[in-house]
């Protein structure tokens, strides 16, 4: 089992560098280029909406990224301390609706296998799997 984890600023200067952590951490697994890019922009997408809405565009706060390589899949672990969004209030918007936003979820859950989003006493822990074709 391989692990890595990185934590940095909810400060969006640090997401180039967290995506290239991750697609890094993923070249060492049998997935597709076209695989992989879904991954890091998924992400990327949720720790974008972490920003947006646990951390009201504050720049300061942490976020914690955990990635591990088991036999079956890939697990990766977003951690944020900031305000909850009940899962239910998760929805993207409609595909034929046009205008800016509302798609990153529908990129998160289509980049991965399994998408859970754990409350914690404080803040948010998203879980996002993704099966390797063994």
């Amino acid at each position: 089992m391989k692990k890595k984890k990185v934590e940095f600023s909810s400060h969006t200067g640090n997401l180039a560098p967290m995506r290239k952590f991750v697609r890094k951490f993923l070249d060492a697994y049998p997935f597709s280029e076209k695989e992989r890019t879904f991954m890091v922009l998924g992400v990327d997408e949720a720790c974008t909406n972490i920003i947006r809405h646990a951390y009201h565009l504050r720049d300061d706060q942490l976020i914690s990224l955990s990635l591990e390589g088991l036999r079956n899949c890939v697990r990766m672990r977003l951690r944020d301390y900031g305000l909850q969004t009940p899962g239910h209030a998760m929805k993207g918007r409609s595909h034929d609706v046009i205008k800016p936003g509302g798609l990153g979820l529908h990129l998160i859950r289509n980049a991965f296998d399994q998408v859970d989003y754990i409350l914690k006493p404080r803040g948010t822990e998203l879980v996002l799997t993704k099966n390797l074709e063994i």
